[in-house]
């Protein structure tokens, strides 16, 4: 017993040893951090202005502020959000193996689903933004698309873990498929749907703040604007608006998610 021990221990030490021989060889080929003159300049710049925030930009009736700029992102993050929950709800029924006996479909589906997770949000905004022009639309097309794969393989899930006793159970008393689909699944992947929607709503919250960047509208516009020109203290307002807003997200949908857990 005592001799096994000993071979477990140096098992374990051996395989320390490979990955610490790992993390050193990996940093070993990290190229030197070489500060600028001016890097500590921008730093405390940069620190100056996150803790002295803008709050004259918080709202402006004549012009831009970071109020709409919340707003559109809200917006666009919701209705991507509805999109995505509406269309990934044939995808992920087909997808489904206890609910469509069709081997073809369902691989069919699953690879469409595993295809449009492919693609990170940001990829599909550029691509829509070439396709309809910079703005709002294209993030909320982008949002709406990139969240179906996910979404239908998620809600695919659970369909495929439901106990379908009860549905065998209307089929033997002559219920037709339609009666039997709506009382004896629906009620059963209803719960685990809204809370994988209101997950993705959290998800496309944080996507939303980021694709105004490149353009696809929402708060992460007026962001990119004040980095450029080095405007900290808008910097810093935009950034502590965004933490607001993720965090009362966040809270309003995990209340939400518990209601149906």
């Amino acid at each position: 017993m005592t001799q096994r021990n000993n071979i477990v221990y140096i098992r374990r030490f051996f395989i320390g040893l490979v990955i610490l021989a790992i993390y050193v060889w990996a940093f070993a080929g990290l190229p030197a951090i070489e500060l600028k003159e001016t890097s500590m300049e921008i730093v405390s710049a940069i620190m100056a202005g996150l803790f002295s925030p803008d709050w004259a930009y918080v709202y402006d009736p004549g012009g831009e502020d970071l109020l709409r700029g919340l707003l559109d992102t809200v917006a666009i993050a919701v209705l991507g959000t509805f999109i995505a929950g509406i269309l990934s709800i044939p995808f992920a029924f087909m997808a489904s193996n206890n609910i469509t006996k069709s081997k073809t479909l369902v691989g069919t589906n699953k690879f469409i689903l595993s295809f449009i997770r492919v693609f990170p949000d940001i990829v599909l905004a550029l691509l829509f933004i070439k396709a309809v022009g910079p703005g709002a639309f294209a993030g909320v097309l982008a949002l709406g698309i990139g969240a179906i794969g996910m979404l239908g393989k998620l809600i695919s899930e659970s369909i495929e873990n439901v106990d379908l006793s009860a549905r065998e159970a209307l089929i033997a008393t002559g219920a037709n498929p339609v009666k039997t689909f709506m009382f004896a699944v629906v009620p059963q992947v209803l719960p685990n749907y809204f809370s994988f929607v209101m997950y993705r709503l959290e998800v496309n919250m944080r996507a939303a703040s980021v694709l105004g960047v490149i353009g696809a509208g929402g708060i992460g516009t007026p962001l990119i604007f004040a980095l450029s020109v080095r405007d900290w203290e808008r910097v810093g307002i935009i950034l502590l608006g965004i933490i607001v807003m993720v965090t009362l997200v966040d809270l309003l949908s995990g209340k939400i998610r518990g209601r149906f857990t």
